[in-house]
């Protein structure tokens, strides 16, 4: 069984990430990806779903959030566990028991791995998800890996999500792309979204920008 995409709108396009599954989420400074990446975490514990997050800072802090978010009465879910690291080299300690591994800032933590060592970590993680049926979430940022490392995360990727924003003539103006999903489509549109730091709200009319 996949994650449920708990988000209105977006669930119609993409309703899962699907189980055994490697998936990019890609963004620059935008918190949504962010926002977005916690909203997948509290669906999978939702299902009984182990969760294990490897972030590289501010741990308590996303501690704080998902209790928040996902209105936890108290620390300690017995399927949750969050490392705050340096670098992301070593996979034995990580999803080892299936669920949702979810890595923030996948491109801060494997700074230092030329395009072939990067290569090398994606397929272990690919042979991770299909030995423990693990469904793996990678949240770069943009403009951080340089651009062989990006094509080879992409291309390795069961899925992609892209968060864009630019600046519109009265406001910022914010869409996402998915150029690869699992089932071999894409979904060639802008989708519209607002974001206000508790809310990712979708909004699927086109527009041209």
């Amino acid at each position: 069984m996949g994650i449920p995409v708990e988000v209105p709108g977006l669930d119609t396009i993409i309703p899962e990430l699907g189980a055994a599954r490697l998936v990019v989420i890609e963004s620059g400074a935008d918190g949504a990806k962010s926002f977005f990446v916690r909203k997948l975490a509290l669906a999978a514990l939702r299902q009984d779903h182990p969760v294990t997050f490897v972030i590289s800072r501010d741990r308590e802090e996303l501690q704080q959030l998902l209790m928040a978010e996902g209105k936890l009465t108290s620390w300690g879910e017995p399927h949750l566990e969050i490392f705050e690291r340096d670098a992301f080299d070593s996979l034995g300690e990580y999803g080892a028991n299936g669920g949702l591994l979810a890595v923030d800032s996948f491109s801060f933590l494997t700074l230092d791995l030329p395009g072939p060592g990067l290569a090398g970590l994606v397929r272990r993680l690919r042979a991770l998800c299909h030995e423990k049926g693990t469904t793996i979430v990678l949240a770069t940022d943009r403009g951080m890996f340089e651009a062989q490392s990006e094509a080879v995360a992409m291309h390795l990727a069961d899925g992609v999500i892209q968060f864009h924003s630019k600046e519109g003539p009265e406001w910022i103006v914010r869409y996402l792309r998915i150029p690869k999903w699992m089932d071999g489509k894409f979904v060639d549109r802008n989708i519209y979204y607002e974001f206000d730091g508790k809310r990712l709200a979708i909004d699927l009319r086109r527009r041209v920008l």
